[in-house]
């Protein structure tokens, strides 16, 4: 006979790991701090190619500028006017990271703490089932 209660936690279970559970069981292999650090080293490495990378853009944008004026050019100035570019836009990188996949980590936290709670739910029933399984089993022992 079909047990509604067992097929319906099943579905959700199923739903829930054919869609956005797999993201969670992939994040519930992390502790929080290395789940964050790793992303915020991404960050790190992604922030500073396109910053290099629009440096460079920049740069071929004004070379004719730049080679005209070579001589001339504040050099020291250049430099800390990039540089100090760069440290803001990695803080603001970082803190958003930081922030980010803090909210998001927390969030699959939640999600499968319900998609356990739903396993021992189901637990049960598998063990209520099995119980009264034994006792039809031990009922047609007796009758023999």
């Amino acid at each position: 006979m079909l047990n509604n209660r067992k097929i319906r936690l099943m579905t959700k279970l199923a739903a829930y790991e054919n869609e956005e559970g797999k993201e969670d069981i992939r994040l519930s292999k992390y502790y929080k701090t290395d789940y964050v650090r790793l992303q915020v080293l991404k960050s790190i490495t992604a922030t500073a190619f396109g910053y290099l990378l629009l440096l460079f853009m920049i740069f071929i944008y004004k070379s004719e500028y730049l080679i005209e004026n070579a001589v001339s050019l504040d050099y020291r100035s250049i430099g800390m006017t990039i540089l100090g570019y760069f440290i803001v836009l990695q803080t603001i990188s970082i803190i958003g990271t930081l922030i980010g996949y803090s909210i998001k980590y927390d969030r699959s936290r939640k999600k499968l703490s319900k998609y356990f709670n739903l396993l021992k739910r189901l637990r049960i029933i598998y063990k209520e089932e099995d119980g009264s399984l034994m006792n039809e089993s031990q009922r047609e022992d007796t009758s023999l």
